[in-house]
């Protein structure tokens, strides 16, 4: 539902069709401090000029409602809004959100201009209430302002992340791959039950991240920890959804007990006990003298004093290492799982390359995937027509700037619209069907595309641009490598005919996934058990 006036009938017209939306947060005394926050609203709306000193207007878009803006216009799937808007009034417009101004950015030019280009002006972060102030409290590195202390967190990160350090853990990456294989082809009983890969995807991409975060793992699916951190990580994406919260676009709904803060201060402190306390319990093994395994927490705690940080900025960072790391790459291998058995003469051909190039008596490794270009292009679909964060984090103008006769006020908050940009026909023929072909003759890594020169070429925008780009993105294509080519190795994959899988239903309100379903993972020899080491080879 689209508002473009601000006739206050339309409000009733609002709230009647509104409750099917999922919106779980906005309670009745939460829609009573509504029409308190009109007074305040409209007082603080236009503090920040909405035009420049030449005359120039923000970008055209939506006008809302009074007081809520677009907030209900954007239902359970905004990317769908969010792309009809782009259509309608371009590749750069406006929207309001409470008493909050956004510009939604759907052009991969005008995010090289303004994100990359003019990365001192659009690199910083908006404080969000509910993520930012309550949950992360100031200190998460995806959610922190461009300052001294995002500089700090995201140094520390890189020493973790960058290529030389993902080189040295390659072969944990590749050990749990081939655990993940292994636990599927388990709980399969060889392909005789169907199951739902999705737990095993997460604990993949958990145990990928506790090796390098506390240089741990988990043993199973069944392991508590398991359940504990997927559950912490669909919470944080469910309460922080970057235009889902009215809570952090009305003021004075933040000075009051809703739902929402509730929820996100809970999740704090489900962080700081989780994260923090397996901090705790490394730092005592260090103490006793224990000698633990090399980990992003065991740099924190031996360079606390230097770099001044305590126990919450070691924990809230180790934090957003764990839900950060485990979303995005578990996401696209279940989005993977719950597409690929639609196309089965794709998958054919990407097992007849594996079959040439690699053969039957070993998985493929990091060192194939050149020598794989049809495997190398499905990955990159499957990110491009399942973005897991559609909207990815948003930036923020930390000054006014005009851009072609636009302006965009200081403490504008700028969005990516990766939806629009990964199904725009004009780069990409025929845009909503699942065709691999489209990325055979791109032989680079998502890393390698996000530094060409012309936008237009990049390969997609799911790891976000700038300065700001996720600085997990070479681990986690790894992961996503080895886990898709092994379980095309490995498997053919099936639908159940009674159990259709809807692939534009999901879960998540800032991370996305696919609602949960089960699908049939075939042995495609009996080289799969032999090369896992379930069954001796024959003599």
């Amino acid at each position: 539902m689209e508002f473009e006036t601000n006739n206050i009938s339309a409000a009733h017209q609002l709230m009647d069709s509104s409750t099917n939306i999922q919106h779980p947060l906005l309670t009745f005394a939460a829609l009573g401090a509504v029409v308190v926050a009109a007074v305040y609203w409209s007082l603080k709306l236009f503090e920040t000029p909405l035009v420049d000193k030449d005359g120039n207007n923000i970008p055209a878009g939506p006008r809302g409602l009074p007081i809520l803006g677009s907030f209900f216009s954007l239902s359970q799937y905004p990317e769908v809004t969010l792309d009809r808007w782009a259509k309608k009034f371009g590749d750069l417009y406006s929207l309001w959100l409470g008493n909050q101004l956004f510009v939604v950015v759907s052009s991969p030019e005008i995010v090289k201009d303004l994100i990359v280009t003019n990365g001192a002006v659009f690199s910083s972060r908006k404080e969000m209430f509910v993520k930012s102030k309550t949950v992360f409290v100031g200190r998460g590195i995806t959610a922190t302002p461009y300052n001294d202390r995002w500089r700090k967190h995201r140094r520390i990160a890189s020493t973790w992340l960058n290529q030389r350090a993902v080189d040295g853990y390659t072969n944990i990456l590749d050990s749990e791959a081939t655990v993940l294989i292994k636990a599927m082809y388990q709980e399969s009983r060889g392909g005789t039950v169907p199951i739902n890969p999705q737990p095993h995807a997460g604990r993949a991409s958990l145990n990928n991240m506790l090796s390098v975060v506390f240089g741990t793992r988990t043993g199973s699916i069944y392991h508590p920890l398991v359940g504990q951190a997927l559950k912490i990580s669909r919470e944080f994406m469910n309460v922080t959804g970057p235009v889902s919260n009215l809570v952090d676009f009305i003021p004075i709904l933040q000075h009051l007990p809703t739902p929402m803060h509730r929820r996100g201060e809970k999740l704090h402190e489900k962080l700081v006990e989780t994260y923090g306390g397996m901090i705790k319990d490394l730092d005592h093994r260090m103490q006793m003298g224990e000698n633990v395994a090399d980990c992003l927490a065991k740099t924190m705690l031996e360079s606390k004093a230097e770099e001044e940080m305590d126990h919450l900025d070691m924990s809230i960072l180790a934090s957003a290492f764990m839900i950060g790391g485990v979303e995005t790459t578990a996401a696209i291998m279940q989005w993977f799982s719950a597409l690929i058995p639609a196309y089965p003469e794709i998958q054919k051909r990407a097992q007849e390359e594996l079959d040439r190039v690699v053969g039957r008596d070993r998985m493929p490794t990091v060192d194939d995937e050149k020598n794989l270009p049809f495997c190398h292009a499905i990955v990159k679909e499957v990110e491009r027509c399942h973005n897991p964060f559609w909207l990815g984090t948003p930036h923020v103008a930390s000054e006014g700037f005009t851009y072609k006769g636009q302006f965009i006020p200081k403490g504008t908050v700028v969005v990516l619209n990766t939806f629009t940009m990964h199904h725009d026909p004009k780069r990409h023929a025929n845009p909503d069907k699942f065709d691999p072909e489209r990325y055979m003759h791109d032989n680079l890594t998502s890393a390698e595309s996000a530094n060409l020169a012309d936008p237009y070429e990049r390969d997609h925008w799911m790891f976000g641009a700038g300065r700001r780009i996720c600085p997990g993105m070479i681990v986690a294509e790894r992961e996503i490598w080895l886990t898709i080519s092994r379980m095309l190795w490995a498997f053919t994959m099936e639908a159940l005919p009674e159990e259709p899988i809807d692939l534009k239903e999901y879960d998540g309100l800032s991370g996305r996934s696919p609602v949960p379903f089960r699908i049939n993972l075939i042995p495609r020899d009996a080289k799969v058990a032999q090369v896992l080491a379930l069954e001796e080879a024959p003599a």
